[in-house]
Parts: structure tokens; C-alpha cells; sequence
């Protein structure tokens, strides 16, 4: 298993006088490499369009606005480059159409790049991807997370779900616990059906800091990445053939992440952290 994303790690703001937990926060551009940025035309105008019921990555806010994680990011990219920008939510059935029929440049939401994804758009570089996690008890987690110590270990995990393929091809020794829903899995280990639970980092996140876990679990070892079974990430789709304004949006990818405006970005959204 590849790690595909280097790490900075930073802190949320602080809240009262206790110190703010560390989180890490991906960067998904190559230190390395100095891109140069694309001069645009003159005088066009960005259409960008997003999700409308996927938070906190894309959503409708309170006064109906679109916001989220994506929303913010494409300011953001808007903003370093100096350029006029719209942005419009949509919803998923109509969203992927929105480039073909000239309703937008660029669609920013959590579209996994699926074979067909790539044969019809060009992509940018990554802007996120999730991990796979393991959560367990307080009381019972596990000193080490291989294969080996979890050998004979119940796992709670979604039925036919990547993460239980995933399970059978790395932790054969475990016994694997499958649920028809997330939400049931997670309860399983919380209840002590099982030893742990096993799924999208994201998603065990928000459910380890709200109100349903009860304070009773926490992350067991690092982060999964394997693009066989969890994807390679999402970036902004364009038009097949828009060069110059995909490697604008890298390139001011790039620059949000030098500047530290990346890393705000996503402790707003994800201050929990999900690596």
C-alpha cells in the first residue's frame, strides 16, 4: 500500500485555553515541481459548478446559498488567479452534464474519477481523497494494526462494499462482521459486537466527534490508501482540450498549498481530521 499524499500538520483554532489537537492535512502537489502559470484570456469569465447535498464537501447552506469545502476551494483557486468566477450548485443527475451542454468550465465535486469519468473529462491535479480507517473501543483498541494482531479479531464493515474486499485480500485472519449500512457497523463496535469497525475515514470521523458514538471509540492506526479498491482521488473536471485553464487551477492548487490557504481551507471543513 502506496502513499500517494505528503502531510503537513497543523492546528485548528484554538478553542479556550486548551491546546487544539494536531491534524494532519494532505497536500496533494509536488513540492518539487514549479509550475508556471497559463496566462488566460482576457475578460472570460470561470462558470463552475458543484453538488448540492454532499457535506461537508458540497451543500445548500441555510440561506441557500452553496457551501462546503469545494465551494471554498474554488474561490480560493478564483481568487489566486485573478479571475472572474460563477459558481452554481447542482443536482448530482444534472451536475456531470453541466460542461457538455456549456452550463459550466469546470465542475468541482466528489465525482470519482471512474474510467468513464476520465474518457470524458480532463481532470486536475487531486484536491481530496479518503482513506480507509479502523475504529475501536478506548477501552480495547489494539497496541498494533497489521494483519497479524488482528488475526481472529472481529471487524464490523459495510457488505460488498470496497472496504470488506479490501479486508479479505489484507486481513484474511480476522473475522469479518458485514452490515447492510455504515451506521449499523459502526454501532456494532461501539456495542461491542465487535472488536472494530472498518470504512471511509470521513464518515468515522464525524461519527467519532458527534453525538451517536458517545465519546466510546477512536481511531486504531493509520490511514489505507489503495487505489484498486479506494480510487485516486477527486479533482476539478474540465473540458477535454481546456489546457490552459487546468493548469491554471494546478497550478493555483500549488500556491494555495505554499501559502498555508489549502490547510485553512480544510481544517473548516474536516478540523477533526481524517488521516
Amino acid at each position: 500500500m502506496l502513499a500517494v499524499a505528503s502531510f503537513a500538520v497543523a492546528q485548528p483554532a484554538p478553542a479556550g485555553a486548551i491546546d487544539p489537537p494536531t491534524v494532519a492535512v494532505p497536500r496533494y502537489s509536488d513540492p518539487k515541481a514549479r509550475l508556471e502559470r497559463p496566462d488566460l484570456p482576457a475578460g472570460r469569465i470561470v462558470k463552475w459548478a458543484t453538488g448540492d447535498d454532499y457535506p461537508p464537501f458540497h451543500y445548500i447552506d441555510a440561506d441557500g446559498q452553496p457551501a462546503g469545502f469545494a465551494v471554498d476551494l474554488a474561490r480560493a483557486i478564483c481568487s489566486e488567479l485573478k479571475i472572474a468566477c460563477t459558481l452554481q450548485a447542482w443536482r448530482w443527475d444534472a451536475l456531470l452534464d453541466t460542461i457538455d451542454k456549456r452550463q459550466a468550465d469546470v465542475i468541482l465535486a466528489m465525482a470519482k474519477p471512474t474510467p468513464e469519468i476520465r474518457a470524458r473529462f480532463a481532470m486536475s491535479e487531486r484536491v481530496h481523497q479518503t482513506p480507509a480507517r479502523f475504529v475501536a473501543r478506548n477501552e480495547a483498541a489494539p497496541k498494533d494494526v497489521t494483519p497479524e494482531a488482528l488475526g481472529g479479531k472481529t471487524i464490523a464493515v459495510v457488505a460488498g462494499s470496497a472496504h470488506e474486499a479490501f479486508l479479505k485480500a489484507y486481513f484474511p485472519q480476522s473475522r469479518l462482521k458485514p452490515f447492510d449500512k455504515a451506521d449499523a457497523a459502526r454501532a456494532a463496535v461501539k456495542d461491542g459486537q465487535a472488536d472494530l469497525a472498518f470504512g471511509d475515514a470521513v464518515s468515522l470521523a464525524f461519527w467519532l466527534n458527534g453525538t451517536a458514538s458517545g465519546g466510546c471509540c477512536s481511531f486504531a492506526g493509520g490511514p489505507y490508501i489503495d487505489a484498486r479498491y479506494f480510487g485516486e482521488g477527486v479533482g476539478a473536471l474540465l473540458r477535454p482540450g481546456d489546457e490552459k485553464l487546468r493548469q491554471a487551477i494546478d497550478y493555483a492548487l500549488q500556491r494555495l498549498d505554499e501559502s498555508g490557504a489549502f490547510a485553512e481551507i480544510y481544517l473548516k471543513h474536516f478540523p477533526v481530521g481524517i488521516w
